[in-house]
């Protein structure tokens, strides 16, 4: 593994856009962490539509925590969580996220946190994405898919996050499709000379692993 996660006391994971793969590779580091003896733990404070994702991140962490811990707030309607929190009457509030998620992070050694969507989804009606980032504080690391429009969304989520302030680790490429085209083949040697941050590792298409860069 490239980076030495146990530097921090967690990482936030975000993604290029939704469903690229943030909670399968999330929970791949979480399983090489605990693997390696570490009590780590990943969480999916909001999610919305199926629980699978939660359920995953939860067997990832080893069962350690109540799958409610994992996921507070579940919402069923699929939608951003601002939509969602206001057809089921109730909305997210910042301080109550952040609560939930220092008590779970106090009580471990790595607290990975799963994010939403892509970086500027909105969370509720007085804060998106990048507020709760800033707020909890913690490393970004991003999940970016890899196909066509790879390059552009990869660029501009790293950005958007570097404009925060936020420190943002470096960038997994999921490859969800075993066909690879020329996107799919050369998107990381373009990645590599232009992103302002590592490209840290793959994750081959249903693949158990990450292929870390040495």
């Amino acid at each position: 593994m490239k980076i030495d996660f146990l530097k921090f006391p967690g990482v936030l994971v975000t993604g290029t856009d939704t469903g690229i793969g943030k909670t399968w590779v999330s929970a791949l580091i979480v399983e090489q962490l605990r693997k390696a003896g570490s009590a780590a733990v990943g969480l999916k404070p909001v999610l919305s539509g199926a629980r699978d994702d939660a359920e995953r991140l939860w067997q990832a962490s080893g069962g350690v925590l109540e799958l409610d811990e994992v996921n507070p707030w579940w919402y069923r309607a699929p939608a951003a969580p601002l939509v969602a929190s206001q057809i089921e009457g109730r909305p997210l509030v910042l301080t109550e996220m952040l609560a939930q998620i220092y008590k779970v992070r106090d009580s471990q050694e790595f607290t990975l946190v799963e994010g939403v969507g892509g970086w500027e989804v909105p969370m509720a009606e007085d804060f998106h994405f990048p507020d709760f980032a800033k707020a909890l504080g913690l490393p970004v690391l991003v999940v970016a898919a890899n196909w066509l429009g790879t390059i552009n969304h990869t660029l501009l989520t790293v950005k958007a996050i570097q404009a925060t302030g936020l420190n943002c680790l470096g960038v997994i490429l999921n490859h969800l499709e075993a066909e690879r085209d020329l996107a799919a083949t050369t998107n990381r040697m373009i990645l590599d000379q232009l992103c302002p941050v590592p490209i840290l590792g793959e994750v081959l298409t249903d693949a158990d692993w990450i292929d870390w860069t040495e």
